[in-house]
C-alpha cells in the first residue's frame, strides 16, 4: 500500500512541479478532474456490475442509459440509435454537442463485452491498492467513463461551450451485427463530418498509443478430388482433396509468414469422404476411412493487414497458390472482407505528437507509436479512412477478454487527466 501510494505521490508531483508547462484551464481541468474522481469510480462500479455482453440486449441498453443520464447532465443531445431486429443487437448510444470553434471530434467508446450472462460472474472488485477487477472493467467500460470525466470536468469549467463533440458508444463492438453495411452505417457516415476520431480502447501504459491497427478479413477454401481406393493416391487417383488442402495451406505459411504485420490463420480445417461444414457456425462434421481417398475438404481462417494493398496482394498470391492444384484436385477460395484497417497516416502521426507534448508538459514522459501488430482490429478502423485518428487513449489494465480482466488504479487518474487535457488542447 505504502509502495503505490509513493509512485502515486510521485506522478502528481511530477505534475505540479510541470504545472508551469500547462495552460490556467488546463490547470484547472486536472483539480477538478480530481475532484469529481470518487464520483467516477462509482460510476464505472455501477456499469460493470450490469452485464452487457454483446448478446445481451438488455444488459445493453441499461449501460447506455447509465451513460446517457451522465452525458444529459453536461449538454449533450442523446441519441439512441436503433438497429433492426434482424440483427440481433441493442444498437448504438450517440451524443452530441455542437460549437463554431476548433476541430470537429468524434470520441469512441463500446457498452458490450465479450462476458454473456451464462458466463461466470466477475463482480467489481478490489484486488488490492493497485488493482479493481470486474468485466469489461478495462475493454472498456474503464474508457467509457475517461470520456464521461474528462466531457464532466470541461462542461463544469464551461470549456465546451463552443466545441462540437461526438461520443459514439457502439453496442456491438465484440461481435458486429451482419451487415456491417447497417450496424456500422450510421457510425460511418457521423464519422465523415469530423476532424479527428479518437477511440478509448485499453491503453498499453502512459508512453505508447496506438496511430494504427491492423484490419481483419476471412477466408474459406473448398477443395475437391478424386475418391478412391487409397492404394491409388499419387497414381491414376490422383493426391485426394486433404493432400490438396494442406499443400495450399503450408505453402500460404511458407510464402507469406514472413511479412510484417501480415497473419493468417486456418480455424477450422475438415475433410473426409462424408464432409459438412458451416462456417458462419464455426462448426463441422466429417467421416471418412483410412482406405478411402477424400474427396473433400473444407479450410476457413483469418487475414490481418495493415493497409489495404497489403491484403490486396496477400489474396493475389493466395489464389495464386490456389490455382497450381496437385493432380486430380481441384479447389476455389473465397475472401469475404470484414474490419478495415487502420493504417499509420501523417495525420495519425500528428495527433500523436500532440498527445506526447501535452504529455511532457505534464511530466509523464514522451507518448510513441505502438506496434500495430500488437492489436487487433477495432471500430476505429471502420472510419479511419475519414478522420486523423488515434486509439489506445483508455484504461490500462490486463486479461482484456479473459476471466479476472484488470484495472490499473495507479495509472487510471493520470491517463483521466492527460485524457482532459489532450481533448482540450484538440479543441481550442
Amino acid at each position: 500500500m505504502k509502495k503505490t501510494l509513493f509512485i502515486c505521490l510521485i506522478f502528481i508531483s511530477f505534475i505540479s512541479l510541470h504545472a508551469q508547462s500547462l495552460q490556467p484551464n488546463e490547470q484547472k481541468l486536472i483539480k477538478r478532474i480530481e475532484e469529481n474522481y470518487p464520483e467516477m469510480m462509482a460510476l464505472l462500479k455501477n456499469s460493470v456490475n450490469i452485464n452487457s455482453g454483446t448478446f445481451n440486449i438488455g444488459g445493453v441498453k441499461a449501460v447506455g442509459d447509465l451513460y446517457a443520464t451522465e452525458l444529459a447532465k453536461l449538454g449533450f443531445t442523446i441519441e439512441w440509435i436503433t438497429l433492426p431486429d434482424s440483427l440481433k443487437r441493442a444498437g448504438h448510444l450517440v451524443a452530441t454537442r455542437k460549437g463554431k470553434k476548433g476541430k470537429r471530434i468524434m470520441l469512441l467508446g463500446h457498452l458490450d463485452t465479450v462476458f454473456e450472462p451464462d458466463m461466470p460472474a466477475n463482480p467489481f472488485t478490489v484486488l488490492n491498492d493497485s488493482t479493481i477487477t470486474g468485466q469489461g472493467i478495462n475493454d472498456m467500460k474503464g474508457g467509457d467513463v475517461i470520456i464521461i470525466a474528462a466531457m464532466k470536468a470541461m462542461h463544469e469549467l464551461n470549456l465546451l461551450n463552443d466545441a462540437t463533440i461526438t461520443i459514439y458508444m457502439t453496442g456491438d463492438e465484440e461481435n458486429a451485427g451482419e451487415p456491417r453495411s447497417i450496424s456500422r452505417g450510421d457510425f460511418i457516415e457521423r464519422a465523415k463530418q469530423h476532424d479527428i476520431v479518437l477511440a478509448f480502447e485499453g491503453a498499453a501504459g502512459l508512453n505508447t498509443i496506438a496511430t494504427a491497427r491492423r484490419g481483419s478479413s476471412g477466408w474459406e477454401l473448398e477443395v475437391e478430388g478424386k475418391q478412391g481406393h487409397s492404394s491409388g493416391v499419387f497414381g491414376n487417383a490422383g493426391y485426394g482433396a486433404i493432400y490438396e488442402a494442406a499443400r495450399i495451406v503450408n505453402s500460404f505459411r511458407e510464402t507469406l509468414s514472413k511479412e510484417k504485420y501480415l497473419t493468417f490463420n486456418p480455424g477450422i480445417f475438415i475433410g473426409g469422404s462424408e464432409v459438412s461444414a458451416n462456417f458462419e457456425q464455426q462448426r463441422g462434421e466429417a467421416s471418412g476411412k483410412t482406405n478411402i481417398i477424400s474427396p473433400k475438404t473444407y479450410v476457413n481462417g483469418d487475414l490481418r493487414f495493415l493497409t489495404e494493398e497489403q491484403k490486396n496482394s496477400a489474396r493475389k498470391t493466395m489464389q495464386a497458390i490456389v490455382s497450381n492444384s496437385l493432380a486430380g484436385t481441384k479447389a476455389i477460395i473465397r475472401f469475404q472482407d470484414g474490419i478495415p484497417s487502420m493504417a499509420p497516416t501523417k495525420g495519425n502521426e500528428g495527433l500523436a505528437n500532440i498527445l506526447s507534448k501535452t504529455s511532457e508538459d505534464m511530466g509523464l514522459g514522451k507518448v510513441l507509436p505502438g506496434d500495430p501488430g500488437s492489436r487487433g482490429a477495432g471500430d476505429i478502423s471502420y472510419v479511419a479512412a475519414y478522420a486523423d485518428c488515434l486509439d489506445g487513449l483508455g484504461a490500462a489494465g490486463k486479461g482484456a477478454h479473459a476471466p479476472g480482466e484488470t484495472l490499473n488504479t495507479k495509472l487510471y487518474p493520470i491517463l483521466m487527466k492527460r485524457g482532459a487535457v489532450f481533448i482540450y488542447r484538440l479543441i481550442q
